[in-house]
């Protein structure tokens, strides 16, 4: 599978990830600009889970590419928030309500690339087939196991047993 193939595959990915992530109440992932969480090889692995044909990767690019322009807005939106956040904060004179503003602002520009990202990873979703389907599930389902464990790890708790 090509370079532009494994991309491609985990931009589904993440855009599916996030999505549904975000709905069971997982922390957010660390985002690079272009929305992609995974690089090097992670790529490979992704591709290979879902094992896209080329038409497949097809469709997806293009969902892909139709989303993108209204996602654009709301990112810059959200580095300006950020920017503005981080001059109240270095300024000497910290402005609670100011600070207030900001944060609902970001909470807005938040919900709405949320939105956007399960928009696209719905129709993304809708080109696998039943097999990448079922496979994809079951990946996240372990995954939301493992990120339960380990918060009760975390949080002083046992993990439960599933006896």
């Amino acid at each position: 599978m090509g370079r532009s193939s494994k991309v491609l595959a985990t931009t589904l990915v993440v855009a599916l990830l996030a999505v549904i992530g975000a709905a069971q109440g997982m922390p957010p992932a660390h985002m690079h600009e272009e929305g992609s969480m995974f690089e090097g090889h992670m790529l490979g692995f992704f591709a290979d889970l879902l094992n896209l044909t080329d038409a497949q990767q097809a469709q997806i690019k293009q969902i892909m590419e139709k989303e993108r322009p209204s996602m654009q807005p709301l990112r810059e939106q959200e580095r300006q928030i950020h920017h503005s956040m981080m001059q109240l904060v270095t300024s000497g004179s910290f402005d609670e309500a100011k600070a207030q503003t900001l944060a609902q602002q970001a909470g807005q520009v938040q919900t709405q690339l949320m939105v956007e990202h399960a928009r696209t990873a719905a129709q993304a979703f809708q080109v696998l087939t039943p097999e990448q389907k079922t496979r994809f599930n079951e990946f996240l389902a372990k995954r939301q196991q493992r990120f339960q464990e380990h918060m009760k790890q975390h949080s002083g708790a046992e993990p439960e047993s599933n006896d």
